[in-house]
C-alpha cells in the first residue's frame, strides 16, 4: 500500500502546519516572522550584502497601505502586514513561475491566507476595497525593489508595476539588513496593531 506523501511542515514552536488543511491554532506569529525573514524575495536577485526578504518587503507595505489609507483601522493595517503571510511556508514565488504552475498556486495560497487571517481575528477574506488598497501598496513596492535594488530602468519598472504616486513613497528606501533584525520588528510590528485593535 501506498504511504501518503506528508503535506505538513514542523515550525519551530513545534506546530505542525497541513499545507492541504490549514487550521488557525497551528498557525503562530513567531513563526510567520522567521520565516518571512529568511525568505527572499526577487529570488535573490538583488544588490547588497542581505536578501531583501518578504518580512522587510510586508514592513514596508503596510507603511504605504497606511499612506494610502490614513484611517485605516489596525486590522486592515495588520492585513497588510500579512498579506504575503503564506509565503513563510510555501516560499516567494516569483509572478513567472506561478503562472507555470497554474490555478493551483492561487488555491493553497488562499487557504493558507485564510487560516492566517481567523488566526489573527482577521476576515477569512478581506473587503475587495481593502484588498485593492493592499495591492497598490503592494504594486508600489515592488517599484521601488525593482528600482532600488533589482537593476530595473524606471520605464521598465513602470510596464511592470505602474507609475507610483511621488506622495506614496517620499522619504522611503529600500533597507536591507539581517535577518534577526527585520524578523525582531515585523513581530514588533505585529504586536503593536494587535494593542491598538478593539
Amino acid at each position: 500500500m501506498a504511504q501518503q506523501p506528508r503535506a505538513w511542515q514542523r515550525m519551530l514552536s513545534g506546530r505542525r502546519l497541513d499545507l492541504l488543511d490549514p487550521t488557525p491554532v497551528d498557525i503562530e506569529i513567531e513563526d510567520i516572522a522567521h520565516g518571512l525573514a529568511f525568505v527572499a524575495r526577487w529570488n535573490g536577485q538583488t544588490k547588497g550584502d542581505f536578501a531583501y526578504s518578504v518580512a522587510e518587503h510586508s514592513l514596508l507595505v503596510e507603511t504605504i497601505f497606511r499612506r494610502i489609507a490614513p484611517k485605516a483601522p489596525a486590522k486592515w493595517c495588520l492585513a497588510a502586514l500579512l498579506h504575503d503571510a503564506p509565503e513563510y511556508v510555501i516560499g516567494d514565488m516569483i509572478s513567472p513561475v506561478k503562472a507555470a504552475i497554474g490555478p493551483s498556486y492561487g488555491v493553497l495560497d488562499e487557504r493558507l491566507e485564510a487560516a492566517v487571517h481567523i488566526r489573527f481575528g482577521l476576515p477569512a477574506k478581506v473587503p475587495a476595497a481593502v484588498k485593492k488598497q493592499i495591492k497598490k501598496a503592494d504594486h508600489v513596492s515592488a517599484w521601488m525593489e525593482a528600482v532600488q535594488i533589482a537593476g530595473f530602468e524606471m520605464a521598465e519598472a513602470d510596464r511592470f508595476f505602474g507609475k507610483p504616486d511621488p506622495a506614496l513613497k517620499e522619504g522611503l528606501t529600500i533597507t536591507l539588513r539581517p535577518p534577526v533584525e527585520v524578523r525582531t520588528d515585523f513581530t514588533a510590528r505585529y504586536e503593536q496593531l494587535l494593542k491598538e485593535m478593539p
